[in-house]
């Protein structure tokens, strides 16, 4: 069977907790009963598995925040991204869609590029925002903008079949982009474009610069080229400061919570942090903390901020009604050479790294934490995928979703209350590659439809040759390290997940 290939290019009880839904709001005149909960959505940028110290005690970083999060809630140990790099997996969790069902079937979008997330497409944020919710976005949005462009020129975003890059000659930066986060459900906006390491660096509120784009950074291109303090050439913003960007986006989290916290809307905030993808660049008082150097440094910076955020959720006294999730949108960049000289495994037992099919590009950190309802310190070795954020946020509000809305998304409400015999297990889950190398996942089973990482680590790609699988077939409860290729040795398995596959790209849906 021939597979296509991807073309490189505050919740109301009544008592009782029905079939893992909730009752929505309770009518005035009525006695005041608990809100649907606030959501905090924490996405970290290239966290890896084992760089979670509760996830990897012989790692050599310390999140104790982080930590303690899990002890307060479920983490999941089995959890991954829809994809091995930031934007596809970005879509996924706002629109509970994979990416390659999109016009970006593969790649990611840069600070030029064109809305990704579809016209009239329900995202989380208009979901909840329906329902009652304030939504705010502070942080990387990395899924494209419709720049306005000069001489009342249009943006064809959406009349092509591909994401365009604009050339910023012709964007008018004195006009608010068109197409944003406030086209997408979200009422208030603090966003940084694309990466931390992708002009234009500047911050966008409510799609309006903060500060004019009259600077150009030369870049910066360390000894050890991509990784470190490294970031390209571009447009700056008056002031802007690239160590500054994380802790900005901290206060900036901090104060829609503390404005949200004064009304009796419930909120949702979507946090994506820009770190620790590169620059690392830790303030000072992170230097030399941490036994993995300066990205190690820099991750202990980030877990020092999430702990603010959590810090001002219980100040507040929001925490037991506040759901809090927090992971990463891909696997960590960490190449050997760093593995050996820090001994520092940033993805843990598992084989290879950011932008690979192999485990370690898309097995991530996933921690949920609801006082009261979700168990404290507990586990969950389900897997699960991110596009789960959709569906789950329909099971809180109690609103079915339509056919065309999050068409690969599952809710894991009821393994977050542990109403385990209400789960609808996904028939498979799919994750790919930068290269659009598909992967398979079936209960222990493991289908890459591809040789080679597909990514990020030696060799990306191999042909072959007569006689040779054209994939990889590994059995995950056995080998979690992903050591033996079993793709000759279970024929079988190979039609059955390579049939799934297919079904899924032919049907537009996986759920």
């Amino acid at each position: 069977m021939e597979i296509r290939k991807m073309k490189p290019t505050q919740i109301i009880l009544a008592g009782v907790i029905s079939s893992g839904l909730f009752l929505p709001f309770a009518s005035e005149g009525k006695p005041k009963q608990n809100k649907l909960p606030n959501i905090v959505y924490i996405l970290t940028d290239d966290l890896g598995y084992g760089d979670v110290s509760v996830n990897n005690p012989n790692g050599k970083i310390a999140t104790p925040n982080i930590d303690r999060l899990a002890s307060q809630g479920i983490r999941f140990t089995d959890a991954h991204s829809p994809s091995s790099v930031c934007t596809p997996t970005r879509y996924g969790i706002l629109t509970g869609r994979y990416s390659w069902r999109s016009r970006l079937p593969l790649g990611v979008t840069r600070g030029y590029s064109q809305s990704l997330i579809e016209k009239d497409r329900t995202t989380v944020a208009s979901l909840l925002k329906k329902n009652g919710y304030t939504t705010g976005v502070v942080g990387k949005w990395h899924l494209g903008l419709d720049w306005a462009l000069k001489n009342g020129e249009k943006n064809s975003a959406g009349k092509t079949s591909e994401i365009k890059e604009i050339d910023p000659e012709l964007i008018d930066f004195s006009q608010p982009p068109t197409d944003g986060p406030l086209n997408h459900g979200f009422d208030y906006s603090y966003i940084l474009p694309a990466s931390l390491d992708m002009p234009p660096y500047c911050y966008l509120e409510n799609h309006k610069l903060t500060a004019p784009l009259s600077e150009q950074s030369p870049g910066s291109n360390p000894a050890n080229g991509t990784t470190g303090a490294f970031w390209r050439a571009g447009l700056m913003s008056e002031g802007y400061e690239f160590d500054q960007v994380t802790p900005t986006f901290t206060q900036k989290a901090i104060s829609f919570i503390r404005k949200q916290s004064a009304t009796e809307k419930p909120f949702f905030l979507y946090l994506p942090f820009p770190s620790p993808h590169t620059p690392w660049l830790p303030l000072p008082e992170y230097r030399g903390t941490s036994k993995a150097g300066e990205y190690g440094d820099f991750v202990q910076m980030v877990d020092a901020e999430v702990g603010k955020v959590l810090k001002t959720l219980t100040e507040l006294g929001l925490d037991d009604n506040t759901i809090v999730f927090f992971t990463s949108d891909n696997g960590p960049f960490w190449r050997s050479p760093f593995i050996e000289e820090f001994n520092h495994l940033a993805a843990s037992i598992y084989r290879g790294m950011k932008a690979d099919a192999f485990e370690g590009g898309h097995r991530i950190p996933f921690i949920a934490r609801w006082p009261g309802k979700i168990k404290a310190g507990s586990q969950c070795a389900e897997p699960i995928t991110l596009t789960n954020l959709l569906a789950t946020c329909s099971g809180i509000v109690n609103q079915k979703l339509a056919k065309n809305e999050g068409e690969d998304s599952h809710s894991i409400l009821p393994l977050l209350l542990e109403n385990t015999k209400e789960y609808v297990r996904p028939e498979a889950l799919i994750q790919h590659s930068s290269k659009g190398i598909f992967v398979v996942r079936q209960g222990d089973w493991k289908l890459i439809n591809g040789l080679g990482s597909g990514g990020f680590t030696k060799p990306e790609t191999i042909q072959p040759k007569g006689g040779e699988a054209p994939g990889q077939l590994y059995n995950l409860k056995d080998d979690p390290s992903e050591t033996a290729d079993l793709y000759l040795q279970y024929p079988e398995k190979v039609k059955e997940l390579n049939a799934i596959l297919l079904k899924f790209q032919e049907t537009g849906r996986s759920r």
